[in-house]
């Protein structure tokens, strides 16, 4: 298959798509420090509008408040790599969107931004389901090997595909 991405993500992302289209389930994404990479991965797979319903890069604070609802309270409070960031970034996907369940990803690549409480390669993930208890938080951080920016971008990406996966267990919060 011609793709522009590593081919463990283009794998990954197969199982995705086929594994919500045969369960009728629609994803949405709210993507920060991956940058688009785990909607990219979707698109490299034929039939996946049958899944992706949309995707949001919120890069900035400013778009974290504008496009999904984040606020500037729990940006200042907590962060922006943060679970009450990342869960915000859920459930604003989840109402953006016409999806069943939406994965958000904020995080730190590097080289620089890391501090000694959230060091480089800290990749936040949160996933919310249409329907649920909103106050039901599904969201845990992780710190990925702090093997360059890419690397780091591309195990978020990664585990964010594989939060999207129908049986995938719950990230704790």
């Amino acid at each position: 298959m011609d793709t522009l991405l590593p081919p463990e993500l283009v794998t990954l992302a197969r199982r995705v798509v086929e594994e919500n289209r045969a369960r009728g389930r629609s994803v949405a994404l709210a993507e920060s420090c991956t940058g688009g990479l785990v909607a990219a991965a979707l698109t490299e797979i034929p039939g996946s509008s049958d899944v992706l319903d949309a995707g949001f890069v919120t890069y900035s604070n400013e778009a974290k408040m504008k496009t999904l609802g984040v606020s500037l309270d729990v940006l200042e409070t907590f962060g922006a790599v943060s679970i009450a960031v990342a869960w915000r970034m859920a459930q604003g996907a989840l109402e953006k969107s016409g999806a069943d369940v939406a994965v958000a990803i904020t995080g730190i690549a590097g080289p620089g931004g890391g501090s000694d409480k959230k060091p480089v390669g800290t990749v936040v993930f949160a996933r919310a389901v249409r329907g649920a208890d909103p106050q039901d938080v599904h969201a845990d951080s992780r710190v990925f090997e702090n093997n360059g920016r890419a690397g780091i971008r591309l195990q978020a990406a990664s585990c964010a595909l594989d939060l999207l996966l129908p049986d995938s267990p719950a990230p704790e919060a």
